[in-house]
């Protein structure tokens, strides 16, 4: 079940948006930045942060399970989609492609999004790969690691964010 989360499902975001970027060696999925960056991604009061009124986060459930996330934010005229996740287990099974369309989807529907923006760690060719084949483009804008937003310290101080854009091609 696909929903809108909402405060009380912040711990369990920050636990799986953890276990998804920094897992311990034998639950890695292959998203993981474990060997990029060290310390927690995301603690439950960033997460909480998350839920405004132009910003929201969607939740992957099967029962009480939580399996999989993802973060839209309004920045107009596109929106900002991010925090993807999904179990380690679970990857490579589709769920997080069913999340970012559903976050495209909402982006558009909620903010009225003419495209849709995302960051991506420089080291991680990869997963860049995976965003083009939906549609991302790099923009050629690089950002630092910003380790002031507490999200980790990076392991190489070369660390460079990448910026991608995709535009929603909808017919008027």
């Amino acid at each position: 079940m696909l929903k809108e989360a909402t405060q009380r499902d912040a711990e369990q975001i920050a636990h799986l948006v953890n276990k998804a970027y920094r897992p311990e060696p034998s639950e890695r999925g292959w998203t993981h930045e474990s060997e990029l960056v060290s310390g927690q991604r995301i603690n439950s009061e960033q997460v909480a942060s998350l839920m405004s009124k132009n910003s929201s986060v969607l939740v992957a459930y099967e029962g009480e399970s939580l399996l999989g996330c993802v973060h839209i934010e309004r920045s107009e005229p596109f929106c900002y989609i991010g925090m993807l996740a999904t179990m380690p287990s679970l990857q490579n099974q589709g769920l997080g492609k069913k999340l970012l369309a559903a976050a495209e989807d909402f982006a558009i529907s909620r903010y009225g999004a003419q495209g849709f923006k995302m960051s991506v760690l420089s080291s991680r060719p990869e997963l860049l790969a995976y965003y083009e084949r939906r549609g991302y483009r790099l923009t050629g804008t690089t950002h630092p690691y910003p380790t002031e937003a507490g999200v980790g310290q990076p392991l190489d101080a070369n660390l460079q964010v990448l910026e991608l854009i995709k535009q929603n091609h909808v017919s008027a």
